[in-house]
């Protein structure tokens, strides 16, 4: 199948694009309004993108309703910070439910029940209950293509790792973080791990085989056929 992007809509490009880029980390970014209100939401457009400095990157569509900044571009835009979250298999609710558009006034910790954590060295709290977040100053925005999409960069001011996964010589130990990453409209949790070259008997049992569900849904599911879905990233 040869697929031409200039022929689709945002929406066939967007569902082409989360279902060809896998698995994608989960910037799950807390920010904080100019009026002092906290907001949370999970970002999968989302990676690292410079060393000294540390960078990352996010970007970020408007709301469903096409038009509509996010509250995450807006607070970043207007207060000059951010937080970036690691979402982790108990944290995972938590993260999907934040991705509710909640009305700009609401604090979205206390809507979907975390604790928050001061940070820092930046105004926008952290989760608590993350082991590992990267407070952020914005270093620029860039705008990207007509529909109102940008990137955002920001510089990593401190790094709070969670004492029991810091390990000696500077490495964060990944095997115990449960860390949960996005497919397309779906999630995946990180539980193995591998170097090459692989046993070509391992390789062999693993050819044509469909990757196994945590929720119980049939083989094929996806929330991309649900109404809860939207190319917004958010949910419904």
């Amino acid at each position: 199948m040869i697929i031409d992007p200039s022929l689709l809509d945002a929406t066939a490009n967007y569902k082409l694009l989360i279902g060809s880029i896998l698995p994608r980390a989960i910037g799950w970014v807390s920010t904080q309004s100019k009026h002092g209100i906290a907001n949370l939401a999970p970002i999968s457009f989302f990676t690292a993108v410079g060393r000294k400095p540390p960078m990352v990157s996010i970007s970020l569509q408007p709301r469903s309703d096409g038009r509509t900044l996010k509250d995450t571009f807006v607070n970043i835009r207007d207060t000059g910070e951010f937080v970036v979250n690691m979402a982790t298999l108990p944290l995972a609710h938590a993260m999907h439910r934040s991705a509710f558009e909640f009305d700009p006034e609401v604090d979205e910790f206390s809507a979907v029940g975390l604790e928050k954590e001061a940070s820092i060295a930046v105004a926008p709290p952290r989760v608590k209950a993350a082991p590992i977040s990267l407070e952020c100053k914005l270093d620029r925005i860039i705008p990207v293509g007509d529909l109102g999409d940008h990137v955002v960069w920001g510089e990593v001011l401190r790094f709070n790792v969670r004492d029991d996964v810091y390990l000696e010589g500077g490495r964060i130990d990944t095997g115990a973080l449960q860390a949960v990453g996005r497919l397309a409209a779906e999630y995946t949790l990180v539980h193995n791990a591998f170097t090459t070259p692989l046993d070509e008997r391992l390789l062999d049992s693993f050819r044509g085989r469909r990757a196994g569900r945590l929720d119980g849904h049939a083989d094929g599911y996806s929330p991309i056929d649900s109404k809860e879905w939207s190319a917004s990233g958010a949910t419904r």
